[in-house]
This record gives C-alpha cells, sequence and structure tokens, in this order.
C-alpha cells in the first residue's frame, strides 16, 4: 500500500504541466518548458493536497511511524555545528519549568563515543538532563536510538559499517515518548538535505521532519552567508511539506561594531517572511556552555526562556500551507499579492 500510495504521488507530481526544475518529496528533479512560478504553486498545493488525504485516510508513510498525540517541535539547522543541541537543551530546561513532562529525541547522532564497549551519546545524556527525562520513560537508547562516531551523515555511516536504516527504532522511542510525556522536541542532524538512508538516498532529513508532522524550528546565525543558507533550508522543507514555525538565530553578538550582524538578523525574517523566535547571545565564558557536562549558561537559558514553547508547539498534523505559522506571533507573514493559501489556524 505504502509503495503504491507513493508511486502515484510521484507520477502525480510529474503530471503537472510546464514546470522549472522543483523537487518532489522523492527529489527526483523534473525539468520542462517555461510557467514555472505557476507551477512552483501548483506543485506545493499538490503535495499539501497528498499529505492531507493520507492523513485523513491513515495511510503509512515512508518511515510507517507510529501516530503521535502530543505536541512538539522539531529542530532543524542550516548545517552542522549552528548549536541545535545546544537549543535543544535549553528549550527543555524552559518547558520544564513551567512544569512540562518533556520527552527528547535526536534519531541519529553520528559523534558518540565509546564507553566499555558500548557506543554513548553525549548529546542524549545532555539532552535527558535537561529535560529531566525519567529513566523510567526512556534510556538513551531511546533518546537516541540510531548512533554511530565517525561525525559523517547518518546514510555514510551505515554504508560504510554494512548497516540499513531501521526506521523502527524511531518509531518505538516516539511511541515511548508520546505516550508518557507532555511535548516532544526531536532534534535533527546535519542541514535539510542530509541523507538518511544508504540504500535510498533520496531520503533526508527534510522527508522525516515531515512524516514527524511537528512545526519546525531553524537554527541558524547571522554571520556571513546565513541569509542564502537560511533561505535555501527555509525554501526546501516548506516545498516539500513542512510546517516552519520560525527562525532561532544563535551565537549572536549583540555589541558587534559591524553592523551587518544586526541587519541580517532583521534580513532574515523579512527574506523568509517568518518570526526570529529567539536569539541567543554568544556566550564570552564558553566553559559555562557544556550541554554534556550539565552546564548551560544563564544567558542563553534567559534568552530561551523569552518565548513561550507550549505555545510554538503543536501536535503533528498535514501541512496545506507552505508559509509560516500564523500564531500572532513575529511580523506580517502575509505571503504576498496574487498567491492563494490555505492557512491553518493555530491550535488551543
Amino acid at each position: 500500500m505504502t509503495a503504491n500510495f507513493h508511486l502515484v504521488f510521484t507520477l502525480f507530481i510529474e503530471m503537472l504541466d510546464n514546470s522549472a526544475c522543483i523537487t518532489s518529496p522523492h527529489r527526483s528533479t523534473i525539468a520542462f518548458g517555461s510557467s514555472a512560478e505557476h507551477t512552483k504553486d501548483d506543485r506545493e498545493n499538490v503535495i499539501r493536497l497528498v499529505c492531507l488525504l493520507r492523513w485523513r485516510w491513515n495511510l503509512p508513510g515512508l518511515f510507517d511511524l507510529p501516530p503521535a498525540s502530543k505536541p512538539g517541535l522539531f529542530i532543524a539547522g542550516i548545517d552542522e555545528a549552528v548549536g541545535k543541541t545546544v537549543v535543544a537543551c535549553a528549550m527543555a530546561d524552559v518547558l520544564t519549568r513551567y512544569g512540562a513532562k518533556v520527552g527528547v529525541l535526536k534519531p541519529f547522532d553520528t559523534h558518540a563515543q565509546k564507553d566499555r564497549g558500548n557506543l554513548v551519546s553525549l548529546d542524549a545524556q545532555a539532552l535527558a538532563h535537561f529535560a529531566r527525562l525519567d529513566p523510567e520513560v526512556g534510556s538513551l537508547s531511546m533518546v537516541a536510538p540510531i548512533t554511530h562516531q565517525q561525525r559523517l551523515d547518518p546514510a555514510l555511516e551505515m554504508a560504510l559499517e554494512g548497516q540499513s536504516f531501521d526506521p523502527t527504532l524511531i518509531g518505538r522511542s516516539l511511541a515511548a515518548m508520546d505516550s508518557a510525556c507532555d511535548i516532544i522536541l526531536v532534534e535533527g542532524i546535519g542541514g535539510p538535505m542530509t541523507p538518511i538512508d544508504p540504500n535510498r538516498l533520496e531520503l533526508t532529513m527534510t522527508d522525516l521532519a515531515r512524516e514527524l508532522g511537528y512545526p519546525v524550528v531553524v537554527v541558524t546565525r547571522a554571520d556571513k552567508g546565513s541569509l542564502s543558507r537560511t533561505a535555501t533550508t527555509i525554501f526546501t522543507l516548506r516545498a516539500n511539506g513542512c510546517f516552519v514555525a520560525g527562525i532561532i538565530i544563535n551565537y549572536y553578538k549583540p555589541d558587534h561594531p559591524d553592523r551587518s550582524m544586526q541587519l541580517t538578523r532583521e534580513f532574515l525574517s523579512k527574506m523568509n517572511r517568518t518570526a526570529i523566535l529567539a536569539t541567543v547571545p554568544i556566550v564570552r565564558d564558553r566553559d559555562k556552555v557544556d550541554v554534556a557536562s550539565g552546564r548551560l549558561h544563564d544567558e542563553v537559558r534567559a534568552a530561551m526562556a523569552l518565548t513561550d514553547w507550549r505555545r510554538i508547539a503543536k501536535k503533528p498534523r498535514p501541512v496545506i500551507n507552505g508559509d509560516s505559522a500564523v500564531s500572532g506571533v513575529g511580523p506580517d507573514l502575509s505571503p504576498g499579492p496574487g498567491r492563494k493559501v490555505t492557512f491553518i489556524p493555530p491550535q488551543p
């Protein structure tokens, strides 16, 4: 059933007339004549329609993940080393101070360390620590179900080690967190096009984010090159059916003499028609930010506490609108003249 559904989905996408190079969820680039602007909207609408129909009919997705009922967030990044884990830990810490029972999940960790012959995820330790995760809810292997240690993309790690991608490991962790917790935080790996399956290289982190169905927050920086990488990340997520809730700027320097950093922050919001949900300053005393050792600087915690993440987190749902969340947060998020979209109202 799953294979037939996705075959029909792909064929349906390819039947759209006069397209420029637009990418389907299976990453097959289809190039036809002109009318790119018109057909881009058509393609996005078809993707949203099929996601909605699959949800209505309860059809399995690419990974056959179990249905989740609790609100959550997917924490994505424009690339490696943008501070996704620090942001996720700070978010978990803030939510627990609100009294929420937080479930944390990092499906892939490719820089685990060996301890007594076993791979141990330091990021999983940090996430579990700041979420105050009850060991009875899940062990570290539930927080980070797929671990490797060569700091490569997951698909490369699995290929080198002769392993296959097993999505049931992620599904088991998701089910455990969803049944016992109030809010689920899922931390992605790498950028939006990071491959996660050595046998199906078209499957990427974006596909997993879409299948989970949580709103996506994008972690970025305000330095040189961030405008393009952030816009590319958000475009990729939206074009493939993900719901982008907003941006978190990490490693920000508010007193930097170069005004371009402040201007970049403004441009990030305007370019992507989305809200800046948090601006996390770079900490001068870097020794005070070591989430693996349970240390989180007060400035980082304070910056993340300015946003009520309970309001941003939503239950999994199909995406029928490629633009950012209309939740009353941030600037005007209207898509511009001449483009029809159906906005998703905020959930209570």
